[in-house]
């Protein structure tokens, strides 16, 4: 549950992000818009998914800790 948890989080900051990213847009302010996307936030938000993905998909234990052996 706890990384359910924290997957909820890191995917509610990337649509913050998101949402700021499109007021730049809107707003004309396409040079911030592309430093938000490759140095900013936005850049940091894809950071911390791909790096909680990664992490999942190497750790082989399931939600209590035990060995994940395939369907129940």
């Amino acid at each position: 549950m706890a990384f359910e948890g924290q997957a909820q989080t890191a995917l509610e900051r990337l649509d913050e992000s998101l949402s700021r990213l499109r007021t730049l847009i809107k707003r004309g302010e396409q040079q911030a818009a592309i430093r938000f996307m490759e140095e900013g936030e936005l850049k940091d938000r894809y950071e911390e998914l791909q790096n909680m993905i990664s992490i999942s998909s190497t750790n082989p234990l399931g939600a209590r800790g035990t060995q994940n052996t395939g369907r129940i």
